[in-house]
């Protein structure tokens, strides 16, 4: 499976702290799993029940840290260059992360992307498909104070928790029919991998 170029990321590699775990990386889910049942927020803030937008239109879940993630946000404007041939085939893309919706609505370039980006500001998301892992204390203290990243702002909580970066291919019936989830952050699924799990 293909993944972006390391290469073509190190420049945003450097300047992004990385965000490391205590604990042993979760079981998540897999493929043939149903998708959990859980209602995220969109921009405005209001509800986003997952399972129901699914049922109407198959999707391709991602899961990213945040828009204040420069590497993140590269990783969605490449995503846009796969929406419209994810399209031909009825398929949506919706990208998951921890930022409450006024975060949401403050991710650079984001009518540009034309796909819905949604809120788990609570983590529920996020724990439910196996992704989430608590960032330390000390490191939630230093992404502020050198890198003025401000976590608890991002989502509007004090969990201190982010999802790893993952893509889930889920049909119509809510079954999950792909996933990828990478605990290394800088390693992110090359969208046209990503076009060719959904297609398959």
């Amino acid at each position: 499976m293909k993944h972006i170029p390391i290469i073509a990321l190190l420049t945003l590699a450097v300047s992004t702290p990385p965000l490391l775990s205590e604990e042993e990386p979760p079981a998540h889910l897999e493929a043939g799993d149903p998708t959990p049942e859980v209602v995220l927020r969109d921009a405005d803030g209001g509800e986003y029940n997952l399972r129901e937008h699914i049922a109407e239109q198959p999707a391709v879940l991602i899961f990213y840290r945040g828009g204040w993630c420069p590497l993140c946000n590269t990783h969605l404007m490449a995503l846009g260059g796969i929406k419209e041939k994810l399209a031909e085939s009825g398929r949506q893309i919706l990208a998951i992360s921890p930022d409450q919706p006024a975060k949401i609505r403050e991710t650079p370039d984001r009518e540009k992307l034309g796909y819905t980006l949604l809120s788990d500001s609570d983590m529920t998301a996020a724990k439910s498909f196996g992704v989430s892992f608590q960032v330390p204390g000390e490191e939630v203290s230093r992404l502020k104070t050198e890198f003025d990243i401000d976590i608890e702002a991002a989502s509007g909580k004090t969990h201190h928790k982010l999802p790893h970066p993952a893509v889930f291919v889920v049909g119509k019936d809510g079954v999950i029919r792909f996933a990828h989830v990478n605990p290394d952050y800088t390693d992110r699924l090359d969208p046209e991998a990503i076009l060719k799990a959904a297609n398959e």
